[in-house]
C-alpha cells in the first residue's frame, strides 16, 4: 500500500478517503449496535490499522471517557512505540473533541484526517444530553502542544453526517 502523505501536504490522498470512509462505515455500525455514531482507527505509515474502535461512551455498557478517538489512540500505544506513531494518522467519522485530542497528542500520533467538523455535529445533536459537544476545534488544542499534530478535515461531512440522522434527539 502506498505510504501516507507528508505531513506539510494540506491535500487529502486516496488514501484518507478509503480509511475516512472505512470510518464513516463503522460508525454507522456503532449506531445500529445503539451506540453514539462515532468511529476511529489508526493507520501506520504504511497503510496498516493499529487500532479500530466504534464509539463506547454511552452507559451502561461503557463510560463517557471512551470514545472512539481516545480507545483507538491508548490502542495504538499499546501496540507500537512513540517513534512509530509520529508518523501515524488517526482517521476518525467526526472531529476529535478537547479530550480526544488530546489522547492524540499524548500518544504521539503525528496526523489527524476528521471527517464531520464539531460545528456541523453539534447542528446534528442540537442540545441532546447524551452529546455536550465543546465547541472547542481540534487545531486549537493540537497548537497548544510542544509536539506537532497535523490536522485534515474536514472531509465528507454530507457521508459523515448520514449516520447522525435520526439518532439525536433535540
Amino acid at each position: 500500500m502506498t505510504t501516507a502523505p507528508d505531513k506539510t501536504d494540506p491535500q487529502p490522498t486516496e488514501i484518507d478517503l478509503h480509511f475516512l470512509r472505512e470510518a464513516i462505515a463503522l460508525s454507522q455500525t456503532s449506531k445500529d449496535n445503539g451506540r453514539h455514531p462515532f468511529a476511529a482507527f489508526v493507520v501506520d505509515r504504511d497503510g496498516e490499522i493499529i487500532a479500530r474502535k466504534g464509539n463506547n461512551s454511552m452507559p451502561p455498557q461503557g463510560d463517557p471517557t471512551q470514545h472512539a478517538e481516545l480507545t483507538a489512540a491508548a490502542e495504538a500505544a499499546r501496540r507500537r512505540p512513540l517513534e512509530e506513531l509520529a508518523d501515524a494518522t488517526l482517521y476518525t467519522s467526526a472531529e476529535p473533541c478537547a479530550m480526544c485530542t488530546g489522547a492524540v497528542y499524548w500518544t504521539g500520533i503525528g496526523r489527524i484526517v476528521y471527517a464531520l467538523s464539531e460545528k456541523r455535529l453539534a447542528t446534528l445533536t442540537g442540545d441532546d444530553p447524551e452529546n455536550p459537544t465543546m465547541d472547542l476545534p481540534c487545531r486549537e488544542v493540537a497548537a497548544r502542544g510542544q509536539r506537532p499534530v497535523t490536522i485534515l478535515g474536514p472531509l465528507l461531512e454530507d457521508e459523515a453526517a448520514a449516520p447522525h440522522i435520526g439518532f439525536w434527539n433535540h
